[in-house]
């Protein structure tokens, strides 16, 4: 699944010894492999090659322009929910036609933007979005490309904060009302509806969930073809999950086993948005134990990387694996029950609680495993910490992807009014 690896007593990156990586450029550190996002990204393909996808990587999930720039010299096209994410595609040098944007939320100025830069098309989710980039084509002169993004009312058995296909959720537009716009599509003189997307939520480790929202999918474009309704495009979306404990995610084959007979079926162009299964267990984050601290009920292990680095313990109590950089540091295959916790004023700044992890002492290095999607992409500067270094490594080669913030790029755009300094 990934390539950090024990050789010996040590962690390795591909070929090169994550703790020499530790010291060289400090911690706290995100560490990438090259060749296991390359690897995930091919296995979706090759696993997808019958129906020829168009792959948009999921920006949100690690936004980096080496990462992004890496998908992209490969044939990925990228999925965008931001004007942000919209600038960092187009520095990469991505084609417009390979971007789709998504977001509940898109502003004047990012349709706008996107609309200029002619890419593939929105994923629209409300009547009054649709009518929004209706308004701003017209007013450019120009057509827009529009798929329609549709809440399937599928359970996909993940957190309920990244669930987005219950009808509970923000997120797109329910079958019914979904009919009635197609019914009124000729009001939308400058719109282009093509297609149809769905995204039902992350970290989802089956394919039941993606079989019961397709299977509405097919039936509804069987229902708008009798009404000689004729789309171009079905977006799937992502969310396939990966391992962070003991959970057996369906592969890219099996997950392709499942859902290729009802695409074939729908006969349209078919789009994935893959995030976390690209790039999850793609990185590490490396951090320092600071201090060892007992007290009568438990023991703590304090690093120097916090919820400001990676947040999703935090949020989402989410699991991560945890390793010692070098089993020399282990006591000799001894273990204990501690938490892992950061240096941030919260209790909710943690890694790991009641873990029985290898016997560790202040100075040594442990890496948090799985943490290449939505690590640094939601990591911030709270309690005024910079935020961390990334390194992307290639087989025996390491290049600095991301340097390490200093202190003055943490108030870089502030500013004190005069009044305030006497003047």
């Amino acid at each position: 699944m990934h390539e950090f690896k024990y050789k010996g007593n040590y962690l390795y990156c591909e070929d090169i010894k994550v703790l020499d990586l530790a010291k060289q450029f400090g911690t706290p550190l995100y560490i990438y492999s090259y060749h296991t996002l390359i690897d995930h990204f091919v296995k979706l393909k090759i696993a997808f090659r019958e129906v020829g996808p168009l792959i948009c990587y999921s920006v949100k999930a690690n936004s980096n322009l080496a990462v992004l720039r890496a998908l992209v010299d490969k044939g990925a096209g990228l999925d965008i929910v931001s004007g942000g994410e919209l600038f960092r595609a187009i520095k990469v040098g991505c084609p417009p036609q390979k971007i789709v944007y998504a977001s509940v939320g898109k502003t004047d100025i990012e349709i706008e933007e996107a609309i200029r830069r002619r890419i593939l098309f929105f994923n629209a989710e409300s009547l009054s979005e649709l009518e929004n980039i209706n308004r701003i084509a017209r007013s450019l002169n120009k057509i827009a490309k529009v798929a329609i993004r549709i809440n399937p009312d599928v359970e996909p058995k993940t957190h309920k904060f990244i669930t987005t296909g219950k009808i509970t959720n923000k997120f797109g537009i329910d079958f019914n009302s979904a009919y009635k716009i197609f019914l009124i599509r000729n009001k939308f003189a400058n719109l282009n509806i093509c297609g149809l997307h769905i995204h039902i939520g992350s970290q989802i480790t089956e394919s039941v969930p993606y079989v019961a929202a397709i299977t509405k999918m097919a039936k509804f474009i069987a229902k708008l073809k009798r009404r000689g309704i004729h789309l171009e495009y079905l977006n799937i979306g992502g969310g396939l999950g990966i391992i962070y404990d003991k959970e057996t995610p369906q592969t890219a084959q099996k997950f392709a086993q499942n859902v290729l007979p009802l695409l074939k079926e729908a006969k349209l162009k078919i789009i994935l948005e893959p995030g976390r299964f690209i790039a999850g267990n793609a990185g590490i984050l490396v951090t320092k134990i600071l201090y060892i601290k007992s007290t009568p009920k438990k023991k703590f292990v304090i690093v120097d990387a916090g919820m400001n680095d990676l947040i999703r313990p935090a949020l989402y109590e989410a699991y991560h694996q945890i390793l010692p950089l070098g089993m020399t540091d282990s006591g000799q295959g001894k273990t204990e029950k501690v938490d892992v916790v950061g240096p941030i004023c919260e209790s909710a700044d943690f890694f790991a609680k009641a873990r029985r992890l290898p016997c560790v002492k202040e100075g040594d290095y442990l890496a948090i495993m799985g943490a290449g999607a939505y690590g640094f992409s939601m990591s911030s500067n709270y309690n005024s910490r910079r935020r961390t270094e990334e390194a992307l490594v290639i087989k025996d080669k390491v290049f600095v992807i991301r340097k390490r913030e200093a202190h003055v790029d943490l108030i870089r755009n502030e500013i004190i009014p005069p009044f305030l300094l006497g003047l």
